[in-house]
Parts: structure tokens; sequence; C-alpha cells
């Protein structure tokens, strides 16, 4: 016997249902899950992800047995239906669509109206006496279809509709006659013959097997394998492929199609939210080609249809549990699904639905938790238009996803990419007419989204609200102007290359750059971290340099300070006249001469640090980068004079030290631990400010938790000489304060040779924090500031999974962090009964599926940036979560 490879849906019974998405994917699942639950679905079948799976294993050729269960599952739809596929006369016609278990909204092909010929368009026609409605579906089938099955570019076939719109005088596609729409299948005709070689098939059978085709090799299509790149989108099948009767949202003003959430995906507010258009088909909706109407107006376009939608809605969220995107279609009055999925929304709407249905008693807390993704949260961290700022908006058009964006004005998704490639942090606003799946790349790169057309379920915006970016869409004031590279906001001209903003909170459009305030965690945000902190286990701290970034991290928060980096503190232009003069220094004596200038900045420095976090402990790393870094270069002779003005020397001197410093890998070469053993004036005097700064403010009555850490320890020997130092310039600050501070000493593990010797180095180590960056660096022997010359083809290639710089290398650098821990802990309780607390300070600490490993390894803390502490928050208790899941199984 045969597998199954295709499951049928109709009425209501199926084959499926809505757990079986790995095989016949989101869409598939839910369409068989609609009709088990009596939700009005037209009949069809879906095609499993294990037919695309052995497709491209057998050279793009569907399993054989595949082909008679196709037949046999057409066959129920026609009987379900009434209608046969291929009948002149009165003609079953389908639809074809994607559908991975994941969705991918847009990246993948649809065919729609498939089945039409010269022949059947007269039946239909004649059938329905609407010859108006016929000629619309055979042209679009001839577009889709010649587009999405044979490779043409759509661009030839929107030639033809422009030129015959405007020939008549015409501005919508709904404004052309019956007669003129005849006369565009004739052109689109051409065009397909043209450009295929051959006329369009008029065999219905061959249309939809080049269809199935069709589909499945859109799933390695160039969008489709970027998007699944930007979203980490690995391990699938395939996509699945879904053949369903036609119903028709064009036969005129008692039809139409659209979109809708089931609540705000915006803001989360229990509201059903969408968009439709009467006399139109679904991708017109999409497409943003025509700005549709609210669904809230259905209400009074028609009245029964739009009560039936409301209890639609209800049913599918308490059956669900969860908001819904749905898709719809009505036929002259007659309402029917042809869709349903988890809703992509902002993180905003995420945090508020998740706490929302908690209150509704809907979901438990831990579900919540589980559900908002980590990432998302950057949404609600996005920076608002500071209302106090004088821009006033000059145009509105819907607010899509929200958030305010400042950028350069850019026209097309390539100039994006093109842009970013050689000034990657220049601002970017992306406006376009519209946007397509094809400009996914251009998206991702663009702060935020404006378009002239489209409404809210537009691709532009479900695109911008899934990556958190400021999107508005449907502003009818932007007239853009391609080949002049220029857009025409409400009158005023703005050339490609200058600076708008757009608020997608609101809709506002505003000329220029406009200043913006930070976001703050307060309502269902806080609630939602307060039921994560429940269950996490890691403990999260910040990587902060500054009282105001500590207390921001706090604000957020933040358990500690994971990673305080001196070298940053010395920048400032009161100091850094003393370190260039330290740097410069010839001898002991000089050296120590400029460091007592810096030591009261650091001092000061740390103090804030302390008194900030309050008692929490504070992990201060000593001066780690070159020290060729502080002066200027051989090239910058106004900046070396500038220099030899401060430290009363010449530029020749200054030169000749650059020389002396130069190295050829300086990532590699005299920083870190290597410093202070070679000036130990260096470590003494940081030694010393950490200290007293810590006697002062625990004088003031607050509880201090210093932890001074040395990096790039590769062996025992260096840890074990700069701990004796620092232990004893510790005991004298104390012995002469009078203050005993308790402090503890540990190192850095971010050389592969410290993770190897860990047993040996935790002999004196008081803790361990991973510097996921340079480990990263020195397993791989690449350098993170180099690697855009091969990194894509890395990942196009799938040498590599995903940038190891982003997440962590779990069978390399990963393997080695074990080791480490592994190691580290055994010999520290070994030799001193402790725990060897062990933590990780790399911009890793912030990604979310590194945050999982780190909980998987058993680390006891991450650090990240102020702002992405919600982040790691968030993701540890998901970790913690995953692993009850798996205990309770």
């Amino acid at each position: 016997m045969s597998a199954k490879y295709v499951y049928s849906f109709g009425g209501k019974t199926a084959d499926g249902d809505g757990k079986m998405k790995e095989l016949l994917g989101g869409k598939g699942a839910n369409l068989a899950e609609m009709c088990k639950i009596g939700i009005p679905v037209p009949p069809g079948f879906t095609i499993t992800t294990e037919v695309c799976a052995a497709y491209y294993e057998q050279g793009k050729k569907i399993p054989d047995a595949t082909v008679p269960q196709i037949d046999e599952a057409l066959k129920k739809v026609e009987a379900e239906f009434g209608k046969k596929f291929g009948d002149p006369a009165d003609p079953l016609l389908v639809s074809v669509r994607s559908g991975a278990a994941l969705s991918m909204p847009g990246m993948m092909n649809t065919i729609l109206n498939l089945g039409l010929t010269d022949a059947s368009v007269e039946g239909l026609a004649k059938k329905t006496g609407n010859d108006r409605f016929a000629y619309d579906s055979y042209r679009r089938l001839i577009d889709m279809f010649g587009s999405t099955a044979m490779g043409l570019e759509h661009e030839h076939f929107e030639h033809e509709l422009h030129s015959m719109k405007e020939a008549k005088g015409v501005k919508l596609d709904t404004d052309l006659s019956a007669d003129d729409l005849k006369e565009l299948v004739k052109r689109y005709k051409a065009v397909y013959k043209k450009d295929v070689g051959e006329d369009f098939p008029q065999d219905p059978k061959k249309q939809l097997m080049l269809a199935i085709n069709a589909v499945f090799n859109s799933w390695n299509g160039h969008k489709a394998i970027e998007y699944r790149r930007i979203e980490r989108i690995t391990g699938l099948k395939g996509t699945a492929v879904n053949v369903q009767a036609m119903v028709f949202g064009n036969m005129g003003g008692g039809s139409g199609t659209g979109v809708a959430f089931t609540r705000d995906p915006n803001t989360g507010e229990d509201v059903f939210y969408g968009d439709y258009l009467i006399n139109a088909q679904g991708e017109d909706v999409v497409a943003g080609i025509r700005t549709p109407e609210p669904i809230s107006k259905l209400g009074e376009d028609m009245p029964k249809v739009y009560e039936q939608l409301v209890g639609i809605r209800a049913a599918l969220e308490k059956h669900y549990k969860e908001m819904q995107d749905i898709e719809f279609t009505v036929q002259e009055g007659v309402l029917f699904m042809l869709q349903t999925r988890t809703g992509k929304r902002t993180g905003t709407a995420a945090v508020r639905i998740a706490v929302e249905m908690v209150k509704e008693g809907l979901i438990d807390e831990t579900t919540a938790v589980k559900r908002v993704a980590p990432d998302s949260l950057n949404h609600l961290l996005q920076p608002q238009l500071d209302p106090k700022a004088k821009n006033k908006p000059v145009a509105q058009g819907i607010a899509a996803s929200p958030g305010a964006a400042s950028g350069m004005v850019l026209l097309s998704a390539e100039a994006v990419v093109a842009h970013a490639e050689k000034h990657p942090n220049d601002p970017i606003l992306l406006v376009r007419k519209e946007t397509s799946p094809e400009d996914v790349a251009g998206m991702h790169l663009a702060k935020g989204i404006l378009t002239s057309t489209g409404g809210k379920a537009s691709h532009a915006a479900v695109v911008a609200r899934g990556w958190g970016k400021p999107c508005v869409v449907g502003c009818e004031a932007v007239k853009i102007d391609e080949a002049a590279q220029t857009v025409t906001i409400a009158g005023t001209v703005v050339k490609a290359g200058e600076f708008v903003t757009i608020n997608g909170t609101t809709g506002d459009v505003m000329i220029g750059k406009v200043p913006t305030v930070p976001p703050s965690m307060t309502g269902d945000f806080a609630t939602l971290m307060t039921w994560a902190d429940k269950v996490r286990k890691l403990k999260i701290r910040t990587n902060a340099d500054s009282p105001a970034d500590a207390a921001k991290a706090r604000e957020f928060g933040a358990e500690g300070i994971g990673l305080c980096r001196t070298e940053h503190m010395f920048f400032g232009k009161d100091r850094i006249a003393a370190v260039r003069e330290m740097i410069l220094a010839p001898d002991v004596e000089g050296r120590t001469k400029a460091l007592a200038k810096i030591e009261p900045f650091q001092k000061a420095d740390f103090v804030g640090l302390f008194e900030v976090m309050d008692g929490l402990p504070v992990t201060i790393r000593l001066l780690d980068p070159p020290l060729h870094e502080f002066l200027p270069q051989k090239d910058n002779v106004a900046g070396a004079e500038e220099v030899a003005k401060q430290t009363g020397t010449t530029v020749e001197k200054i030169f000749e030290r650059v020389e002396e410093l130069h190295e050829m890998n300086p990532m590699m070469g005299f920083r870190g631990c290597r410093l202070p053993l070679v000036f130990p004036e260096i470590g003494d005097m940081q030694v010393r400010a950490i200290i007293e700064a810590a006697i002062e403010v625990k004088k003031k009555g607050k509880s201090v938790l210093p932890e001074i850490m040395i990096p790039l320890v590769g062996v025992v020997e260096e840890l074990a000489i700069l701990k004796k130092r620092a232990i004893a310039v510790a005991e004298e600050c104390m012995k002469q304060a009078g203050v005993k501070v308790e402090y503890q000493i540990g190192t850095m593990i971010e050389l592969p040779r410290a993770c190897i010797a860990a047993d040996k180095i935790a002999e004196e180590a008081e803790f361990f924090s991973f510097g996921t960056n340079d480990l990263t660096q020195m397993t791989f022997g690449f350098s993170r500031d180099d690697i855009k010359g091969f990194m894509p083809t890395y990942l196009r290639d799938k040498i590599l999974p995903i940038d190891p710089f982003q997440t962590i290398d779990f069978n390399g650098v990963g393997e080695l962090m074990k080791i480490g821990i592994q190691k580290g802990r055994g010999s520290r309780t070994a030799k001193h009964s402790q725990h060897l607390k062990v933590g990780i300070c790399g911009e890793h600490g912030g990604d979310p599926d590194s945050v999982v490993f780190c909980h998987a390894i058993g680390m006891d803390y991450v650090s990240c940036s102020p702002f992405r502490v919600p982040i790691a928050r968030l993701a540890a208790a998901q970790a913690a979560l995953g692993e009850a899941g798996k205990r309770d199984k």
C-alpha cells in the first residue's frame, strides 16, 4: 500500500486536523480543523510536505503515487461542489496555494481561478450571466499562472493593464468593462505566447500539475530562502500544496474579499481588525494595489455577512485560544472562510493579548510566558516620537506597525541593500507605492517603511509588524517619481537621501528628522515580566559602563552588572588627554603621574555604578583594548597636533609611539591581562579605584558587591600573578580606610586554551565570565570586523546555519564552554569547596537562542545590553518552561 500523500477536507469532515502542521502545513491543517468545528470552508485537498521533500530528492518530480491520489481527491471536491473540473459549460475552478508548517506570508506562490480555458470562460460567463466576472477571472489566471508557474515578468502583464486603463480613462481595475477585459485577455495571452513560446495551456489538468510544481519550486525561490534566513526558520521538509474549490469575490457588488485579525495586531486591543474590498479577489487586498475599507464598514455594506463573520471570529478564538489571522470571501452574499492561522503581531500586541487572555481565562500564566517571542519585545522597546518635538505632520496614512523611524528616503529595496552594504549605520526609510515579497531584503535593512497604497493587511504592514519595524501604509499624499528619484509628500518635494520621519503608532508622516524618547516598562509589559521571573532560573545582568546605562538596566529588571568595560570610561574630553599621556610616557614614573590624573575619574565612575546597583553584583573588567586605539593614526596629522598640545610633546614623538605600538593583529596582541603584567601600575590604579569606590559607598550605608575581572587569561600563572597583586592593593586600601569590603576576583574566559585549562584557572578564579565575542573569533579564526566578505556566502551555501557572532555556535564554541564549566566547577569544588559562579557577557547574552543554550549548560547568569534585559528575562523563563515540559513528558 502506497503512502498517503493527499488529504481531503470539506463540509464537516477532513482527513487531517490542526495538529498535523508538519505534514499538512499550517494552512492545510487549519482548513481541516475549521471543517471539523463547523466553519464554512470550500472543499479541497492538501498535498503533504513529504511530497515537497520527495520532489527535490527526485530531481523536481513528484512521486508517481501522488497523481492518482490527486485525481481521487479532485473527484471528492467535484461531488461536494456539484461542478466538474474542466467542464466547458459550468467549470469547477480551483486555487492552488502554498502552506508551510510555519507561516511565511507572501513568500511562496499562489494561483487563483485555475481551470479556466477559452471554452470554459464562455461557459462561466453564460452560467453566471456575468461576462465581466468571467473574463476578469481569466485574465487574473493568465497573469498568475504566467508569473508563477512559467516565471514570466509580472510587469509585462501590468504594462498591458495600465495601458488599457489609460486608454479607457479609468483609474481602477473595477472600472473596466466586460469588453475591455475580453480585450485584456487577448493581450495577456499574447504576452504569454511571446515570453513562453507557446499558447496558454487549454488542458485544465496540465494547468493543475504545472501549478503544483510551481508551488513546490517556490519553496526554494530567492524570496522564500531570504525570509527563512532572516526569520531563522530551519528544519522544515518543505511546503504543502492546498488545492481548493474557488469561491469568487469579484462577482459584483454583492461579493468581496477580506483579511482580518480577531484582535488588533498593532496594539492587542480586543477589537475586530482588518480590511475588505468589494468586487475583488484576495490578492487585491494583500498586494496593496487598492486601498481597502476597514472591516467594521462591512457591517453597513453586508450586515448579515458581518454578523456571521463576528460569530466565526469568536468561535475561532475560543477554539484556538489564540489571536487568529483570517481570510474570507463573500460570493453573492454567501460567506466562505479560506484560512485561519495564528496572527502575526507586534511585541506590544503580543504582550497585551497574552496578559488579557489570562485575565479572560483562555490561557494560564505559563502559556502566556511561552507565547510571546522574546525578540518581539523589541517592539515595546522602540523609541517613540518626543511629544515636545516641533515637527508637524504633513500627511497621514494608516498606522500599520508601531514605533517611530527617521531615515534617508530610498525608493527601492535594491537601493536599500546597496546603500546598507557601503554605509551599514545609516538609517534608511524605504518608500514605495506598495511592497512585494521581492522587497524583503531591503525591508529588513530599513529602519521603517512608508507606502502610498495598501491597508492594514497589505504585504508591507504584515511583514513590518512581524519584524518590529515602524510602518505607515496607504498614505495617498505620497507621490513617488522613481525616474527623478524624488517623493512629493503633500506638495513638499523630498529627494532620495533626504530625511523623512514616520510614526507607525499614529500614521503621521513628517519631513526631516524628529527626536525620540525612550520607552518604559509598565502595565501589561511589567505583568508579563513578573510571570516570567517566577519561573526562570538564570539571573539576568547588564553590560553597563555608566550610571545612566545601569539605571536603565535596573528599570528593565537587571540583577547586577555582568560587564563594565573600563576602557569606555576613558574617552571623555576631560580624561582622554591623561590616558594619552600615560601611553606616551617613556617610564614608570611618567605613567604613574598620568595614572594619578585618571584615578579620580575611575573612582567616581565606580561610585556611580555601585550606588545605582545598591547591593547587586558589579563585575568590572580591567583595561582590555590595544593601547594604539587611544592615539591618532599616522594619517591623522591634525589629531596628532591636538594630542601633542594636550600632552606637551611633539607630533614626531606621538607618531614614533604609534609605530612602537603598531601590531599586525591587535586583537591578538598587547591587550587584556598582558597590559597589567607588563605595566603593573595600570592594574594597580584600577583595582585601587574599584576598592576605594566600594569603601566610599559602603560608608554611606549601602551594600556593595564588586567583582574584579581580569581579561584574556590563557594560563593560570597570568591570573595568579595579577590576583596576588590585586589582593595586596585591595588589602592596603581597606587597611588605610579601616573598612572591610567583600569582593571577588575572577576572569573572562575568551580563549580556547582557557576553556581547556579551566580546571587550573579555576584554582585561582572565583568566577568565570565567558566573553563569547572573542571566544568565537579565536575558535573560528574569524575576525568579527572582517566577515562581511565571506559570511553571506557561508550562510547562503549553508556552510554555517547562522552567523556565529549573532547566536552561539553550539557545536564548536558551545562545546568549549561546556568543557570550561565542567572542568572549572569540578576543580573549584575540589580545591575550595566553593561553587564557581559562571556567566556570559558577550553580545550573545541578549540573543534568545543563546540564552536557552546558557540555561541548558547550567550557567548562573547572562549579561547583555540594557535594552536586551527584558528579552533575556523572557528567554530564560521560556528555557525553564521548556525544560519543565520535557520532564512532564
